[in-house]
């Protein structure tokens, strides 16, 4: 299945519905289903569109060069030290989170863009599992103007700068604000949030929004 075609309500919900009261792990979540779909806008970079770390420069066969892929995260200001696993899709089309005994490891959405590379890379990490506290429990202390550093497997470390947050419901997720195209090289940061729901869910996801530095 296309990377740019998973439904709409399905992508917004199962984001981070593996996040729990310690009940529930990633890999026994259930999507809630929502009744109208359409496709996620793709906001991978063209071979023309290149980004300062020179991604796309081409080899000397003139062929161009892998874009380099995200190793670490960290967030000084909440004390996050994490690195990265490639997160794709499940077989149903679903998008895959890190499993609950990774619940201290963020995970890069290799749908979206490479951090640093135009367009907006999504990073998704669990708030809780069954195990207990995970890596973005304190996500929701994150202030504007927070660092966000990305290291890649080139030694490269790439600074972003919070612009804003949002706690938004499961059943309204912005996906086009997160996952849409934009000419901007930008990073969003998403976990679970909010109340539980009857079976041990979070019914919200909080959404961090930062630009390149």
């Amino acid at each position: 299945m296309s990377l740019w075609h998973v439904t709409l309500p399905v992508l917004a919900c199962l984001v981070l519905t593996g996040c729990s009261s310690g009940t529930v792990d990633a890999s026994s979540a259930v999507p809630h289903a929502g009744s109208s779909s359409s496709s996620v806008p793709g906001s991978h970079n063209s071979p023309k569109d290149t980004g300062p770390e020179g991604a796309q420069k081409p080899e000397k066969s003139g062929k161009p060069k892998p874009a380099a892929s995200p190793t670490h995260v960290s967030i000084p200001s909440i004390g996050v030290n994490s690195s990265l696993m490639r997160l794709g899709l499940n077989e149903d089309g679903t998008v895959q989170v890190p499993p609950a005994e990774k619940g201290m490891t963020v995970g890069w959405y290799t749908g979206g863009a490479v951090p640093g590379e135009r367009g907006a890379a999504v990073l998704i990490g669990h708030n809780d599992t069954r195990f207990g506290k995970a890596v973005f429990h304190d996500l929701k202390k994150i202030g504007k103007g927070a660092d966000i550093a990305v290291r890649n497997d080139r030694g490269a470390e790439l600074h972003f700068r919070v612009t804003a947050t949002e706690t938004v419901s499961k059943n309204a997720f912005p996906t086009e604000k997160v996952y849409g195209a934009t000419n901007t090289r930008t990073l969003r940061l998403i976990t679970c949030d909010g109340a539980f729901d009857d079976q041990g869910h979070p019914v919200d996801n909080l959404i961090v929004y930062a630009d390149r530095s």
